[in-house]
């Protein structure tokens, strides 16, 4: 005689970010769950330029570790000199393959052991501003833009300084976490702006906003004197574009004044970084360079960084588009990971939309990188993005 379907027990799968909330649910140990999380987490890794008797090793730990890994069809026969490899298992497999892997001093496979741990180890993800704790682990928060310039590529984004702390304060309001303020447009083609000319555009715009916010006020340049004038006059952070290349005094001031900077990929300069750029692979190329400033910028000595894979600075759509698919790659590099897509011309190409008439197309792309988990969303229309970050923040 068949049981009442509703007395059989019932099988359905439940979403990883659920995990911790139904182990506890059901009444397990507290102390089990870094066990259980450590054996569920499935990661993705990709490992680029490994000798192919390297590579075979890799392999073959993995698989003995209970995970595996994808190489290239040729390497167990050696007939390749060099491939990538694609790493999967749990954190747990990876950890036991990792430590095996370092006791190995020849192919580069301790290297390879050692930068996988340290993928895998817990990061400081926590800033203090103002009395402000941000936890980039549990959160995505919103900076809003304020353009103190003619030539913005969104018009809905200049303003004067005059009029900035009140349209700060409605940011605030809105539920703005920061604020970007710039006094040099960093569109396509855009021309440099002289230094006093900049100055003249910000300094005054972060004087009558530090008057009416109480959030961090982040300042948009890549000259040092500009940086320095406007932490003096109360901004919290550096955003440059340049990733402290453009002006070799930035990271002393950024180092001297202990501030966070966030750190951006871009491929020439705003005036020509749209003229014919390419990739061999995007996200490769981008995650090397943003690795390279982030351990110069610690080296000499800022602690607090941010790094922004740059969309539309000297991307083509489909690199812009292989960035926001892959943007978790970015997390391996250990720093909050901002994004600023808000209204670009990518929008356009795939939408048909104007500048004016992309806010929906950028509220929903906001949606899904705070989904991702991405740290920080730059954009111009607090409000609207705000709450696709609420929602994402109610799904997880």
């Amino acid at each position: 005689m068949l049981m009442p379907a509703w007395n059989l027990p019932m099988v359905y799968r439940i979403p990883l970010s659920s995990l911790v909330e139904e182990i506890l649910k059901l009444g397990a140990d507290p102390a089990s769950v870094p066990i259980f999380r450590a054996k569920s987490n499935f990661l993705i890794f990709k490992i680029t330029d490994v000798k192919a008797p390297a590579a075979n090793i890799i392999k073959q730990e993995m698989l003995s570790a209970g995970g595996d890994a994808a190489v290239h069809r040729h390497v167990i026969n050696c007939r390749v000199e060099i491939s990538d490899l694609i790493l999967m298992g749990t954190e747990a497999q990876i950890k036991k393959a990792s430590k095996k892997l370092l006791q190995m001093n020849y192919w580069g496979l301790k290297g390879v052991g050692q930068s996988l741990l340290e993928q895998i180890r817990p990061r400081e993800m926590v800033w203090e501003i103002r009395g402000r704790e941000y936890d980039f682990r549990k959160n995505t928060y919103v900076m809003g833009i304020i353009n103190v310039t003619p030539d913005s590529f969104f018009r809905g984004s200049r303003v004067s300084p005059e009029t900035s702390g009140e349209i700060a304060e409605q940011m605030q309001e809105e539920g703005a976490d920061f604020i970007d303020v710039g006094g040099e447009s960093s569109r396509p083609g855009a021309e440099p702006v002289p230094l006093d000319e900049e100055i003249e555009r910000v300094i005054p715009a972060i004087r009558e906003i530090r008057k009416r916010v109480s959030i961090p006020i982040s300042v948009d340049t890549y000259k040092a004197e500009v940086a320095k004038a406007a932490l003096e006059e109360g901004a919290d952070l550096i955003n440059d574009i340049s990733a402290l290349r453009f002006d070799p005094e930035m990271v002393k001031v950024a180092a001297k004044y202990k501030v966070p900077v966030i750190l951006m990929h871009m491929k020439g300069t705003p005036r020509d970084m749209q003229k014919n750029p390419h990739y061999e692979d995007a996200v490769k190329e981008i995650l090397g360079f943003l690795g390279e400033r982030a351990d110069f910028a610690r080296r000499e000595g800022v602690e607090k960084i941010a790094v922004d894979p740059g969309i539309g600075f000297g991307k083509r759509l489909e690199d812009n588009l292989e960035i926001l698919k892959n943007i978790e790659a970015f997390f391996s590099l250990g720093y909050p990971v901002l994004v600023g897509h808000s209204r670009k011309s990518f929008i356009g190409h795939l939408t048909g939309a104007e500048v004016d008439e992309r806010l929906v197309p950028t509220a929903s792309l906001s949606l899904y990188l705070a989904l991702k988990g991405v740290s920080i969303i730059r954009v111009h229309d607090v409000r609207e993005n705000k709450m696709s970050v609420k929602l994402a923040k109610g799904i997880k």
